[in-house]
């Protein structure tokens, strides 16, 4: 059994698992409460390019030539990458997959010039809120209230550490 990263875009063919189970995921979890199109509408909301270098980028993890996880991110301003469907198949959960992509993705994003890492999960997701925020992601909400309240809960990071020295002493790129 081994894992790797594979760079790709939405439309890969490999990435459907990830994408079916992503509107299932969603769809049972909130229905129609962000969208009357339910969780399709939001993730179409963006084009695949979007999520295309040199602004954003598409991962899968593999294992044995199966889609086991992935994640993107795209440009959400000129020194911040948002990141975007972080997923692991519901059937291997648990594993530490989600944060070996997290890992993955926030490398990528560094390698690409981000320094800031910018993301949102809904308030139905306690395990992704648990996984950024044991993963030193910062919460841009108030903790204290029942997060209903928020609908969706933005998180932060600096990922300056992760990019290359010349780009960290002259301010990068981005």
């Amino acid at each position: 059994m081994s894992d790797s990263f594979l760079y790709t875009t939405p439309l890969d063919p490999r990435a459907k698992p990830l994408i079916d189970e992503l509107i299932h995921e969603y769809d049972s979890r909130y229905g129609t409460y962000f969208s009357a199109e339910g969780a399709a509408a939001e993730l179409n909301r963006y084009p695949p390019e979007a999520f295309a270098p040199p602004d954003g980028n598409f991962v899968l993890l593999i294992r044995d030539g199966e889609t086991i996880g992935g994640g993107a991110f795209k440009r959400y301003d000129e020194r911040t990458a948002e990141f975007k469907r972080i997923w692991t198949r519901h059937d291997l959960r648990r594993q530490g997959l989600a944060r070996k992509v997290l890992i993955e993705l926030e490398a990528q994003a560094a390698r690409q010039g981000y320094f800031r890492i910018y993301l949102t999960t809904g308030f139905r997701q306690p395990e992704a809120v648990g996984l950024y925020l044991n993963y030193g992601y910062t919460a841009l909400f108030d903790q204290a209230v029942d997060p209903e309240i928020h609908r969706t809960l933005p998180f932060e990071k600096d990922v300056r550490h992760l990019a290359e020295p010349e780009l960290r002493v002259a301010g990068g790129n981005r």
